[in-house]
């Protein structure tokens, strides 16, 4: 019975590649309204290795948009609750949680052992750019996602390089940022060319409460808190899950 968990994905790339998908390990760091959905799409697609990184609880909030919130739930901190949503999916899988702040006198522990993969769904801007210029300098491939709040048109989701990346202000704002710290490019991004009306710029802009917030942690400047849809939210994740899968197992996708 274990073997049918995943029957319809083999019949798909076929056994050889299920198996490495198996074996690959992949760290997500922000388990919130893209992370929860990026983490779905991975468990239930065969990956076998987890670590799972966030510091914040489930909050009443977060249920219109993120996949790990429920009233059963509400005020358990995250990593622990994807954990466990994971090897109910998976009772093989192998998950590591670390319930931490990401900065830069954490980020070498999220990072050591180096996964094959990992996958930034982080909201504070802080805290992302610390993580990708960490993981640039040590060569670890790496999915990101910018920004989801405030889109309402799934259809405008697109991938790219982060330098190449546009109409999208969260990325605008990462890329000069990057810049400034050597990085120059090599980062796949998730995001979208929706206009919105709004700028990233005077204060740190969150898609919901910053990691720890919920528990009365407050870090760094000013957070102004973004609204979103469940839907675009959970495309960006899955979209970033579909890349994940193909390139883990060496999938590519058809012209």
């Amino acid at each position: 019975m274990a073997d049918d968990r995943f029957a319809r994905l083999k019949r798909l790339i076929g056994p050889e590649r299920l198996d490495v998908l198996r074996s690959r390990t992949v760290t997500i760091v922000g388990l919130g309204a893209v992370g929860g959905y990026a983490l779905e799409g991975l468990a239930r697609s065969g990956v076998n290795h987890f670590r799972l990184v966030d510091f914040d609880q489930v909050s009443l909030t977060n249920i219109n948009r993120q996949v790990l919130a429920l009233e059963s739930t509400v005020g358990r901190p995250k990593v622990e609750v994807a954990r466990d949503r994971v090897r109910d999916i998976n009772p093989d899988c192998q998950v590591e949680i670390l319930n931490l702040f990401v900065d830069a006198e954490t980020v070498g522990q999220v990072l050591d052992p180096q996964p094959d993969l990992i996958i930034d769904a982080i909201d504070s801007l802080n805290s992302k750019i610390e993580l990708l210029v960490r993981i640039t300098e040590q060569g670890i491939p790496v999915i990101s996602s910018m920004g989801a709040a405030l889109r309402t048109d799934p259809t405008l989701i697109r991938v790219d390089d982060i330098m190449d990346t546009w109409k999208c202000p969260m990325a605008k704002r990462i890329r000069k940022r990057l810049r400034r710290r050597g990085v120059e490019g090599g980062i796949p991004c998730v995001y979208s060319t929706e206009d919105i009306d709004f700028a990233y710029s005077g204060v740190e802009i969150v898609d919901e409460p910053e990691q720890g917030h919920d528990q009365g942690i407050e870090r760094g400047r000013v957070r102004q808190i973004l609204g979103s849809l469940p839907t675009v939210t959970a495309i960006f994740g899955l979209t970033i899950a579909n890349l994940a899968i193909l390139q883990l197992s060496s999938l590519e996708k058809e012209k």
